[in-house]
């Protein structure tokens, strides 16, 4: 058997999927291996370039295969399926894999540390508990109203209805409404509890890296997103500048260009959206303090004084998204910039 050079893994939860080429681009091998098999599979093999689609757990396979000594690639789903030549199954969607890999413009996603990846599992759980907190709000407002009692919005109406829920005595509510009323309320303040330690640990993930801390020193970046980028962005010489950054997180106008004339849009909302919204709710809040108090950078006066808050707000994420990359490749710290006197 030749050499395999290149390998194309098509990963799923019980049926993995091989494509082999040699260095003359010959397929050597094309088989289905179950979960137990593949990493014995790989210890056989020699020194060779990997490519998988990346994913949830692509990050775990990709650790497991550069412990065994290969040179191990993440793609995009959306850049490998241009190579499907025809039909959708394991061994197509393999070789394609195979065929990207070898692209010399691919663009690859960097494989995360274990670490890495148990703080975005702190702000995915977070995001799910705080819609957890949500629904149960409001299934409590809208059972309590219909029985005519209803509370004024916001978290001290909300314990005035749990107030009256507690309150045996009140008879406007029926034993079973009261019974179910309060399995919510029970429900909803371990949701609480849960979401004030998630944001404990949170806290201290951002403030635990000597990266997180410097970035919480650039206005409108807080320990949130601090924590995220330094969890999404594994590594952040991957883009070569700070607006390739702003691109891949969506906050770069989108173009529709053709024939010599350009075209652009609203912002793609592509990539990463978890750190477009942070980045824009960061970036309203610093709108807001420098409506109230001023601020140094008489560019955002001049573009408030143009634009909608809401286009401001976006403007300046795309521009704190290019600071942060320009804070995690230089290792420098965030200085305000200097009002130049006449």
């Amino acid at each position: 058997m030749e050499k395999i050079v290149t390998v194309g893994l098509d990963i799923a939860k019980s049926v993995f999927q091989v494509h082999g080429v040699d260095a003359a681009g010959e397929v050597v091998v094309r088989k289905r291996l179950s979960r137990a098999r593949v990493i014995p599979f790989f210890a056989k093999l020699p020194r060779c370039l990997v490519g998988i689609e990346a994913c949830s757990n692509s990050h775990h396979w990709a650790r497991e295969l550069i412990a065994l000594g290969h040179d191990v690639r993440l793609m995009p789903a959306q850049y490998v399926k241009p190579y499907v030549k025809r039909g959708k199954n394991d061994a197509a969607d393999a070789e394609a894999i195979c065929e990207a890999v070898t692209r010399p413009t691919m663009r690859f996603v960097t494989v995360k540390t274990p670490e890495q990846q148990s703080v975005m599992m702190l702000h995915r759980v977070r995001l799910m508990l705080n819609r957890q907190r949500t629904q149960l709000s409001n299934a409590t407002r809208a059972h309590m109203s219909e029985f005519g009692i209803v509370a004024p919005v916001g978290r001290i109406g909300l314990e005035r209805l749990l107030a009256i829920v507690a309150d045996k005595d009140d008879e406007r509510i029926p034993p079973d409404a009261r019974l179910c009323l309060e399995m919510l309320g029970a429900q909803l303040a371990i949701v609480k509890e849960q979401i004030l330690e998630n944001d404990r640990r949170i806290r201290a993930s951002a403030r635990d890296t000597e990266v997180g801390r410097r970035l919480m020193e650039i206005p409108g970046v807080g320990p949130l997103l601090a924590s995220a980028f330094v969890a999404s962005v594994a590594d952040p010489r991957l883009f070569k500048t700070g607006r390739d950054l702003a691109a891949w997180i969506g906050l770069v106008p989108r173009q529709n260009s053709s024939g010599g004339k350009e075209r652009l849009g609203g912002i793609s909302r592509a990539g990463n959206q978890y750190l477009r919204q942070m980045l824009v709710v960061g970036s309203m809040a610093v709108i807001r303090h420098a409506e109230r108090h001023g601020t140094k950078r008489p560019w955002l006066i001049e573009l408030m004084k143009r634009r909608a808050k809401k286009v401001a707000a976006v403007a300046l994420a795309n521009k704190t998204a290019r600071m942060v990359w320009a804070l995690m490749t230089s290792g420098e710290h965030y200085r305000e910039p200097q009002v130049a006197h006449a």
